[in-house]
């Protein structure tokens, strides 16, 4: 299945700053870029590093007055996830090394916070069937309200008022798995079918032997999903970090599976 990805941002600077973009398809094993363009008004050449887990790539640039982006790309996705239900959960002391940091609290997620609440709701399940109950939790209890949450909103305040966009439904089932002792890292992705279309937040979670994809706002199917970068949680995969101030004047993110 092939996608074609175009992103258009552009923002004004009061002064110039550095910048972190993290906008360009990760090249993976179960989605194969065929090919990329990246264009930024920027005074000096770009410097590309290596993504979070060393999957994808965070580009550095300097940016000055007024600072324009392009990204244009073509992916192929052959994912085939086996049923969420069917998956085993991992005992900590088997886990493989990148796995662990993914056990911890984090900036947004103060997962310890969440323990009580896991036990006693989801406590007589395991693996996959417990990350599926907390999906199911979500999909009941959570709204998605644009604009309902801010830069500074945690997987506590999301659990408290029970609305957000994407970012949210991805920490608090991160908060959810890591209380429950299952590894869970936050994707910025590219996804059909997300409203409003946007760059998308989901979840990976560590069951079985590898890492398996899910939507908690259940907008993207997991055998659509385009990964961007992992991390912690939004710290880790904001889409651009900008060292300075600025005033967003434009941005789109289109998305369209080709026939």
């Amino acid at each position: 299945m092939q996608f074609e990805i175009d992103v258009m941002l552009d923002y004004q600077l009061a002064e110039p700053a550095d910048v972190l973009l993290q906008i360009e398809v990760a090249q993976m094993p179960d989605q194969r870029l065929i090919g990329d363009t990246l264009t930024v008004s920027s005074p000096e050449p770009l410097r590309p590093v290596a993504g979070g887990d060393a999957i994808g790539q965070r580009t550095w640039l300097r940016a000055d007055g007024v600072l324009h982006i392009r990204y244009s790309a073509i992916v192929e996705v052959t994912r085939r996830r086996p049923p969420l239900l069917t998956l085993e959960a991992a005992p900590a002391r088997l886990l493989p090394a990148e796995a662990v940091p993914y056990l911890m609290p984090s900036r947004y997620i103060g997962s310890e916070q969440f323990e009580p609440f896991v036990e006693s709701r989801f406590g007589g399940l395991e693996g996959g069937a417990k990350a599926a109950a907390m999906l199911d939790w979500i999909a009941a209890e959570m709204a998605y309200v644009p604009g309902a949450s801010h830069g500074a909103t945690c997987a506590a305040d999301s659990f408290v008022e029970r609305q957000g966009v994407c970012r949210d439904y991805a920490h608090l089932l991160i908060g959810f798995a890591r209380a429950a002792g299952i590894p869970a890292r936050m994707v910025s992705a590219y996804a059909p079918n997300v409203a409003p279309q946007d760059f998308h937040a989901v979840v990976e979670l560590w069951l079985s032997d590898g890492w398996h994809l899910v939507d908690p706002t259940g907008m993207a199917d997991p055998d659509e999903i385009v990964r961007i970068g992992v991390g912690r949680d939004a710290t880790d995969i904001a889409f651009m970090t900008i060292l300075g101030s600025a005033e967003m004047k434009a941005q789109r993110v289109d998305v369209v599976r080709l026939p």
